[in-house]
């Protein structure tokens, strides 16, 4: 008889394809068998009765900040919050550490703290600006998944945004890489010249805000990316779209062959203008979060198979730089959401929207894995990395302050009530979350 590791046991295994009843067994990291009544001895046994088995997953917008910044949020704090929230692989943004992910020796110091202290599998964008287009080749060569843009200000002094003639050379040397480019796609010239106008007649309220960063601004400078996507045939990945207006311009882009794909965010799928007005800096990202209508219409997006992948762009702050009086243009403008990202798509778009289960794993795990080349990730099946999340789907909970394992136990979701709870995450065989504790003995590697 055989010997595994880890049996999981009646559980509902979801896959991007389908839903079925069965068993999993794990040995070594990796998925061994997947089927019905699977026989064999184990060191544990998970009775998953009533729980459906999710493949773990993969956020690929993340901001982890260190090495530099570990006081707005670490590796080691990050990676919990995200086994927390049934992630199992991330991919972590270049810009906020300091120094940023420009050059391999940027590269090699973070994942050095990687290595050490995250609990889950981590990978790494390789920044593009105006200074680094001689070391996109070391970056690829020494692994980084593709790389980042900002197309207007990033808000960190060390890390500029890419005016066209740096972003054109840039994409084709990642072309020749057979790399990619993702980019926050809004324009410099709409969002400047609109926020001074703004401010220049005192009006700075949440709305003034939101305004001044219009949904025109995305379109402008993805429609730009499109153009030199292909002159160059640099495959592109817009970031954080905030409007299916947006995606509509991707799609048509996608129809006539340009290589572009397109992610969008939680928050944009359930957060609006009107939490802004209310929660305050908590709920300032850029871009801005838009009205309900536009969520409404995006989820319509989502459910129509027109976006690629949904991501947290977690990018926390201390609770200092997220407090808003009355001038809504100041103050850190990122969300805190690593945690919550299958919490919102399991209320909002399976129960309250009838999103199949299938979709949520395809667009959160499938797509990501397929898209980026990651082997073994992305799905439950014989040969894979047993990278698991059970999730009890009758179990409804209030999100609080004290659940949060970031640095910063603040977020917009603090207080709305999610059906839908993480009760065990796995990474490569090893239980690193289990109702409500982190249980990982060890940092997990790549």
């Amino acid at each position: 008889m055989t010997t595994y590791d880890l049996i999981i046991k009646n559980g509902k295994i979801v896959t991007a394809e389908s839903t079925v009843q069965g068993d999993i067994a794990i040995k070594d990291g990796k998925i061994q068998e997947v089927g019905q009544s699977l026989e064999g001895t184990a060191d544990r046994v998970i009775d998953a009765e009533g729980l459906h088995v999710l493949p773990g997953l993969i956020d690929t917008h993340v901001h982890f900040n260190e090495p530099g910044r570990t006081e707005w949020e670490g590796l080691e704090t990050g990676s919990r919050s995200l086994a927390a929230g049934g992630v199992t692989t991330f991919f972590d943004m270049p810009l906020n550490s300091t120094p940023p992910t420009i050059n391999k020796k940027n590269l090699d110091l973070k994942k050095a703290c990687a290595d050490e202290k995250s609990i889950v599998n981590p990978h790494y964008w390789g920044g593009l600006v105006p200074e680094n287009i001689a070391d996109l080749k070391e970056l690829h060569e020494n692994g980084v998944i593709g790389f980042k843009a900002f197309m207007s200000p990033s808000g960190i002094a060390d890390f500029n945004h890419v005016d066209d003639e740096t972003i054109f050379k840039g994409m084709k040397e990642i072309a020749s890489l057979g790399s990619r480019l993702a980019v926050h796609a809004e324009s410099t010239v709409i969002c400047d010249q609109l926020a001074e106008e703004k401010q220049k007649q005192g009006k700075t309220t949440a709305r003034d805000f939101v305004e001044s960063r219009p949904i025109i601004s995305e379109i402008e400078a993805v429609r730009r990316i499109i153009s030199y996507a292909e002159a160059t045939g640099c495959k592109v990945h817009v970031v954080h779209a905030s409007s299916r207006k947006v995606v509509e311009v991707i799609r048509a882009a996608q129809e006539r062959g340009v290589g572009i794909t397109v992610e969008t965010c939680a928050h944009y799928l359930a957060l609006t203008v009107k939490d802004l007005e209310e929660k305050g800096g908590l709920a300032k990202c850029c871009p801005p979060l838009r009205d309900e209508d536009e969520v409404e219409d995006l989820w319509a997006a989502v459910a129509n198979g027109e976006i690629n992948v949904i991501a947290s762009d977690h990018s926390p702050a201390p609770a200092s730089m997220k407090t808003i009086t009355d001038n809504y243009f100041e103050g850190w403008g990122g969300i805190s959401g690593a945690q919550s990202t299958l919490n919102v798509m399991l209320t909002e778009g399976y129960f309250k929207r009838n999103l199949p289960l299938e979709k949520i794993v395809a667009l959160t795990a499938t797509n990501p894995a397929k898209l980026f080349e990651l082997d073994g990730k992305g799905t439950i099946a014989k040969g894979y990395d047993a990278d698991i999340t059970l999730v009890n789907l009758e179990e409804s909970f209030e999100l609080k302050n004290e659940d949060l394992f970031y640095r910063h136990q603040h977020s917009p979701y603090v207080g709305m009530t999610f059906k839908g709870k993480v009760k065990s995450t796995i990474v490569a065989g090893e239980v690193v979350f289990e109702n409500g504790e982190i249980t990982a003995s060890k940092k997990v590697n790549a």
